[in-house]
């Protein structure tokens, strides 16, 4: 038998629904505009006839953003450290929180506490800088990558799924024989998938959306990552000093290239979530339900 709903809780349902469809159309409809313009002619563009649809069809913009090799080796250069950057944060990530997961490990706590200081208090930009030159990482990638291999925040996720998991499961891996290593190899992260794709989820973002890292640390044009790419496009009113071809002789809009290249930077790494989801609402409920 279906239960009838109260007056005042069918309203608070249709304000909600209400509200959250308001919220996605304010998030969706910007990104729809984005979408129309790359595909836009340049004269419906600085006319102002484009908003959720492309006006006079046109692919001009994206044959100059991919012939552009600037462009190509920025993307190249992000693809690289969104991998190997989460690649390294995730394995850092778990050696650190599996020991400091488990009650027999003496300090735990006090390691605990100095990684929530980093939550608290950041590393001033000048020092850090200092830092970075004296061990010879400035104007290499991995200045991108190692400086933020480990996340407190993303470190204490990790850290409580593992302590969810039953230590009776690993007396018995240890009663066998195996090794901390072997145990955490075959037994922790096998059980660990929502929380490790949740954890790579957050890390590949970050790492694709380098930015200032890219600015204090890298001097060489060619080490650039594609954001920084996407700011010196959004920044500039003049393509036609870049040597494309493609742009010189289409008389096309800059705000459309820099439409064009938005979306460049930005539906690779969308396009990653769909296959992570499942694991990643398993991992967004670590801690939420006690047995």
């Amino acid at each position: 038998m279906r239960r009838r709903e109260s007056f005042s809780r069918k309203l608070f349902l249709a304000f909600n629904y209400t509200f959250l469809t308001v919220l996605g159309l304010c998030m969706f409809l910007p990104f729809m505009n984005v979408i129309a313009q790359s595909f836009s002619s340049a004269g419906a563009i600085d006319r102002g006839d484009v908003m959720f649809w492309p006006v006079e069809f046109t692919t001009g913009y994206y044959e100059y953003v991919f012939g552009d090799i600037s462009i190509w080796r920025a993307f190249a250069v992000t693809v690289y450290i969104t991998l190997l950057g989460t690649f390294i944060n995730l394995v850092m990530t778990a050696t650190l929180a599996y020991p400091l997961s488990r009650k027999e490990y003496v300090g735990r706590s006090y390691v605990l506490l100095f990684v929530l200081m980093t939550m608290i208090f950041s590393a001033p930009l000048i020092p850090q800088f200092i830092l970075m030159r004296e061990v010879g990482l400035t104007n290499t990638l991995w200045a991108l990558m190692l400086p933020t291999a480990i996340s407190a925040f993303n470190l204490f996720v990790l850290r409580s799924f593992f302590v969810e998991i039953p230590s009776e499961l690993i007396d018995s891996a240890r009663i066998d024989g195996s090794s901390e290593l072997r145990m955490l190899w075959s037994i922790i992260l096998p059980l660990s998938k929502p929380a490790l794709a949740t954890v790579g989820i957050f890390y590949s973002v970050t790492n694709w959306n380098k930015y200032m890292d890219a600015l204090y640390y890298i001097n060489d044009v060619k080490k650039y990552p594609l954001q920084v790419k996407l700011r010196q496009l959004l920044i500039t009113d003049d393509l036609t000093d870049t040597g494309n071809m493609a742009f010189e002789t289409a008389s096309q809009s800059v705000q459309g290239v820099q439409m064009a290249v938005i979306l460049v930077a930005t539906v690779p790494i969308i396009m990653v979530y769909p296959f992570l989801q499942r694991y990643f609402i398993k991992g967004m409920m670590i801690g939420s339900i006690k047995s």
